[in-house]
């Protein structure tokens, strides 16, 4: 799998490295309509640098998100991968996603189409990066871009991942920047590249949604995507890329396909992406189709398909959310629901409680060992528990099986002692539990099944862009609270399709900090020396805070 690689001169001088996978000849090629030797071509790009392509795509490598090149080459398809400015082997200064980087790709698009090797047809491929730099190309709409390929890919950095509802997370200014810089420097093969910007204390600069972000959000021109697009995203990337699949497809205005996957984690993402028989079902025919001009498979698919976690179904639908979706509120109350060992152990419910009732909590709580997480009954030799030391509100065993597809909200009326405080939310389905180990106090067994955040003096909310079911906040003006008065919060929990189960509970976690036990050493947020306080949730007829879930009719 050598590729010819060349450099191509930018609008500015700059230098892009690109690397061209050629496709097999006719003789070989699978594909056996290509005979006069012009071929369509996948474009993909990232700053993990191309000749780091001889590694296995294997989850080990969660950045070698191409796809499988080599099966594209014997399709009949030129694959063109490139070093995104600033990485690799091309020239100039990463920009994080910046103008720069992607007008580059608009040029490689024109660049790739006057070759001669090529039938002027180019498609976007590739993963997490890969796809959401694609967001970006699909709004400038190089004429030659025929298709877009966006498989799991946000398209609001600043919500999705750096600032998840006005809190400042891990991943992109930690992890990901050491891990990229790494990938530069010790390539599989190729020169060494050093990175020097700082992208830590670039992101810390913006902490609020402003002109550096905005000039990174591809969502804000979603609306001028006109080539065929196919939105491809996955359930358990909720934390990252879940939401900028379903948001750009709702947004484009060309041809628009949207699918689901239900990958439980990046991890699994990745392994999926990576294998064949997944690019010959999924994508191979929507490539044929718009770059060959071939028909296909992808004519005959739905314009939404998902699957359901928590369960082995697969559905469709004409539009996202399904519209059989009933939007159902479930109260929080202060009833002790007997389920759950927690901070307080209240109760859901389909009706608010009438009487005024309030649960308080006080942080940093001192039984907390890593983040908001403590040990469980017996202390460390026991390992840990990270519902005991929380905030929970847990239903009543379900009568009968429900299915969930959409936008979930929580809407949460509370107070605190300080004037600025976190929310983090959790909902899971809690598994029966057998009266023994429920009198050890061990908790039941549970599958996460979504999360949300917002800090509280982001609570100020987009009316331009918020909906009934799906609160936007604007994250230009943090307002401090007051401390001591009642304030309503529209948290937008991440949209998901879940199967809760007969004899399940639905069960809401509410802290103001996570771990890195539950979220990884990715996507941890830091819990601030300054969050010192009382936190206290109201619920009542008067303040009815409740969980809004996108129950599906049968």
């Amino acid at each position: 799998m050598e590729p010819k690689i060349v450099t191509i001169p930018m609008r500015d001088g700059v230098e892009i490295g690109v690397a061209i996978y050629a496709p097999k000849d006719n003789a070989q090629s699978k594909d056996k309509t290509l005979g006069n030797g012009k071929y369509p071509a996948l474009l993909a790009a990232s700053p993990y640098r191309f000749d780091n392509n001889t590694l296995p795509a294997s989850p080990q490598f969660l950045w070698r998100e191409t796809g499988p090149i080599e099966f594209y080459q014997a399709q009949g398809y030129a694959y063109v991968h490139v070093d995104v400015r600033g990485s690799g082997r091309s020239g100039g200064e990463y920009e994080f996603f910046g103008k720069n980087e992607v007008q580059d790709l608009y040029d490689v698009v024109e660049w790739i189409a006057k070759q001669p090797w090529s039938n002027g047809k180019i498609g976007t491929i590739g993963q997490s990066y890969f796809c959401m730099i694609q967001w970006f190309l699909g709004a400038l709409n190089p004429p030659h871009l025929a298709c877009i390929g966006a498989h799991d890919g946000l398209n609001d950095l600043y919500r999705a991942i750096c600032y998840q509802g006005g809190i400042p997370g891990y991943f992109f200014p930690g992890h990901w920047w050491y891990q990229n810089r790494l990938i530069n420097r010790y390539p599989a093969t190729g020169p060494a590249r050093e990175q020097t910007p700082d992208l830590e204390a670039m992101i810390a600069a913006h902490p609020t949604y402003d002109d550096f972000w905005r000039e990174r959000a591809a969502f804000e021109m979603g609306e001028r995507v006109i080539a065929p697009i196919y939105s491809s995203g996955v359930w358990g990337k909720i934390t990252l890329h879940t939401r900028g699949n379903i948001d750009g497809y709702r947004r484009a205005r060309g041809p628009k396909k949207l699918r689901m996957s239900g990958a439980n984690n990046a991890w699994e993402a990745a392994a999926e992406f990576a294998d064949v028989e997944f690019h010959e079902r999924v994508w191979l025919p929507f490539y044929d189709h718009y770059l060959k001009g071939k028909s296909s498979s992808y004519e005959t698919r739905p314009n939404v398909e998902y699957e359901v976690r928590g369960s082995k179904l697969t559905r469709s639908s004409d539009a996202w959310p399904p519209k059989n979706t009933q939007y159902r509120a479930w109260y929080l109350n202060g009833e002790t629901s007997g389920s759950v060992t927690s901070l307080n152990d209240g109760g859901l419910s389909a009706t608010p409680t009438p009487t005024n009732h309030t649960t308080s909590y006080r942080y940093p709580d001192p039984h907390w060992v890593a983040g908001v997480v403590g040990f469980a009954p017996g202390g460390p030799a026991a390992g840990y528990d990270p519902v005991r030391r929380v905030l929970t509100f847990t239903s009543a065993p379900l009568e009968a099986d429900m299915e969930i597809a959409g936008p979930i909200k929580l809407v949460l009326f509370a107070s605190s002692t300080a004037t600025d405080t976190d929310f983090y939310v959790k909902i899971s389905a809690q598994m029966p539990q057998d009266s023994e180990a429920r009198a050890k106090g061990v908790n039941p067994p549970a599958d996460l099944v979504s999360r949300g955040w917002l800090r509280a003096s982001h609570r100020k909310l987009d009316d331009m862009r918020s909906s009934e079911m799906e609160p936007h906040h604007t994250h230009t003006n943090p307002e401090p609270i007051v401390p001591g008065r009642v304030y309503r919060y529209d948290i937008s929990v991440e949209p998901m399709a879940y199967l809760f189960k007969k004899g399940q509970r639905i069960r809401l976690e509410i802290v103001n900090g996570d771990s890195p036990i539950t979220e990884g050493a990715y996507w941890a947020h830091y819990y601030r020396p300054n969050q010192i306080g009382e936190d206290t949730i109201h619920h009542s007829a008067e303040y009815p805070s409740a969980l809004i879930l996108p129950v599906t009719a049968s």
